[in-house]
């Protein structure tokens, strides 16, 4: 017998699988839709929660709880700074008094014994180099010409002195390479150095230091972009704290020029926190510009450039600064101590010491004398320069010793003109000279030796 298969049933049995996986097709996707919305809930409820609490905690303060940055503490600085300090002497000079002569018999400590504890109570001591570091034979042509083997370097380290600006008039006497000797004699001794393009930027507790040195002589206010491009520089390098030091301004003057008035406003416009200068070899005035001071002429220091200067009085510049977040306070924290270049009264012996008791008082009004004739980057109308700081008493005949350092200063000067032409001439026939002129015109019998140089 022949069976036919029954089409029928084989047709409710494929239509009940179809819906069987559409069943299960529809349970799969109600469960993912299930859980999408059990998820969702419950960011939501997280969401509300913390909205909750921090509409909350706005209620309670007041104001937007935001945690603060990590402040800094105030750090305070002690910066000295001094003028010229020549390392060396001229081989035209007397050597047997010359500063090499003291070094040679006295040391490296020997120069900066008597200011050494004021140095070493800073944070920071900065002077002017002038002169250089070298075995060098190659001397420039001009008048004066300063040199000393690399060793002198560690007059510096001994006396607490760690950076020093060496642009100047005397960086290169011995030509380049004798520039190049100095730095590396510098180094050599760990001491820091910035100059010309060179900048230097040091930590100091924890505060970045900038420090930049310009050369005014030559170009005067051409070096105004050297000077804008040097302070930009340290800043990108992230100083905190900018000292600027120029060499500028006129031998022997008593004020600033208008070169140095207007470099020196420049340099604060620009972002220096303190501008000092040298070159005159005599004291300037100090100025207060924008709440940052410009001290004009440090004069000299530890000075091997003149064994019989006309003039002894020099300062320490010390300013304090307290630096924060916000940079540097408008504090204006400074110390000026009085000094003499020497500690000898009668001549230059190349040993820089604070002056007591009425020296410290005469230099110190000496100062603010000389500050008064700065009014707004003016000079005082009612005072000029030409003024004398001398005292001289008319009716009394007798010369005081300042008046013979003056006189050996003349005749010094008047020797230096035979030496630019090489003429070299006995001290023997010099002293002969001086000592006679000081018995027929000074009525003076007492041993004077004048060291010319």
């Amino acid at each position: 017998m022949q069976i036919i298969p029954d089409r029928k049933s084989r047709y409710y049995r494929e239509r009940q699988l179809r819906i069987l996986y559409i069943g299960i097709g529809a349970g799969i996707l109600l469960l993912i839709l299930i859980l999408s919305f059990a998820v969702k809930g419950c960011s939501s409820r997280k969401s509300k929660a913390a909205s909750s609490s921090k509409a909350e905690n706005i209620s309670q303060t007041g104001s937007l709880t935001v945690t603060p940055e990590p402040k800094m503490d105030p750090v305070s600085l002690t910066l000295s700074v001094v003028g010229d300090c020549t390392l060396g002497t001229d081989e035209y000079f007397d050597y047997d008094t010359s500063l090499n002569a003291y070094y040679e018999n006295y040391g490296a400590d020997y120069f900066m014994a008597n200011v050494k504890s004021i140095f070493s109570k800073d944070d920071l001591t900065i002077a002017n180099f002038e002169g250089t570091l070298t075995e060098s034979t190659e001397r420039e042509d001009k008048q004066f010409a300063f040199k000393a083997p690399a060793s002198y370097a560690n007059i510096l380290t001994a006396g607490s002195v760690e950076a020093v600006n060496t642009a100047n008039n005397h960086s290169h006497d011995y030509g380049e390479e004798s520039f190049n000797d100095t730095l590396k004699a510098l180094d050599t001794a760990n001491i820091l150095h910035f100059g010309y393009d060179e900048t230097a930027v040091t930590e100091v507790k924890g505060v970045k230091v900038g420090l930049v040195g310009i050369y005014e002589l030559n170009d005067h206010l051409g070096r105004e972009e050297q000077l804008k491009q040097n302070i930009a520089k340290v800043k990108q390098d992230g100083a905190q704290l900018i000292v600027v030091i120029f060499h500028w301004g006129n031998e022997k003057e008593e004020v600033p020029d208008e070169n140095q008035k207007t470099l020196g406003h420049l340099a604060i416009d620009e972002g220096a926190d303190l501008v000092c200068g040298h070159h005159p070899h005599v004291l300037q005035g100090i100025e207060e510009y924008k709440g940052k001071n410009i001290v004009y002429s440090l004069g000299n220091f530890c000075f091997g450039g003149n064994a019989y200067p006309s003039d002894m009085d020099t300062i320490i510049f010390q300013q304090t600064f307290t630096i924060d977040q916000n940079g540097v306070k408008d504090d204006n924290a400074t110390n000026i101590i009085p000094c003499s270049i020497s500690s000898d009264s009668d001549y230059n012996n190349y040993q820089p010491t604070p002056a007591e008791g009425e020296e410290a008082t005469r230099i110190m009004q000496k100062i603010q004398k000389r500050s008064s004739w700065i009014k707004d980057g003016t000079v005082s109308d009612s005072e000029t320069a030409a003024e004398s700081d001398e005292e001289y008493d008319e009716n009394s005949d007798a010369f005081t010793d300042s008046d013979l350092r003056n006189f050996a200063y003349c005749i010094q000067k008047l020797l230096q003109k035979f030496r630019n032409q090489r003429m070299r001439i006995s001290l023997v026939i010099h002293n002969c000279i001086a000592c006679t002129i000081l018995r027929t015109v000074f009525n003076r019998n007492d041993p004077v030796v004048f060291v010319f140089g």
